[in-house]
């Protein structure tokens, strides 16, 4: 089953827009691709793939709703294709990916949420801490490199990096939870 994007839109955004969603989308599209075909180089392609699509049908692209999820449709269509074409390599039925998406459309809500409260609680990190996150999840350093930019050792790096996952952990269920309250 392919799912068809929506008819051209009059309010259709320039290119300068287009390169900013897609660039905001980039990391996103490439972890659901993965969870469909979970080598990186092959989901690379698949998002390329994904961004020559999208830049094809833009004009459909309503600006009022979110891009990432209208991305995400084209990301599911071009991963179908390169499963068919690769079906020797990867045996993941139709079912499945379809099955995957339903479960991405049911959670996109509570995701969103948890994304939210995540930039919130990145902010109340100590600065090291904050500083460590930033490189190794964003500018996507090694250990190895943390370890020399901030003079310790990449045991403490992973201890340091352990902790501070488990802290954004706690902060963003409280504030989930503070808010299933209201």
């Amino acid at each position: 089953m392919t799912v068809e994007p929506p008819e051209p839109n009059p309010r259709s955004c320039t290119h300068k827009d287009f390169i900013r969603l897609f660039l905001e989308s980039e990391k996103d599209l490439l972890r659901y691709v993965m969870v469909i075909v979970p080598n990186v180089a092959d989901a690379r392609d698949i998002v390329q793939e994904t961004a020559v699509a999208l830049w094809d049908k833009i004009d459909r692209y309503d600006p009022d709703k979110p891009f990432a999820p209208w991305a995400c449709r084209f990301a599911l269509n071009e991963a179908k294709m390169f499963l068919r074409k690769k079906s020797r390599q990867y045996r993941l039925a139709d079912e499945v990916v379809n099955l995957l998406e339903i479960e991405r459309m049911e959670n996109s809500e509570r995701l969103d949420a948890r994304k939210h409260f995540l930039k919130e609680c990145l902010k109340v990190l100590p600065k090291k801490n904050a500083d460590l996150v930033n490189e190794y999840y964003f500018n996507e350093l090694s250990v190895e490199e943390l370890g020399k930019h901030f003079e310790r050792s990449v045991e403490a790096v992973y201890k340091t990096l352990q902790r501070v996952r488990h802290a954004l952990h706690s902060c963003i269920e409280n504030k989930l939870q503070l808010e299933a309250k209201l």
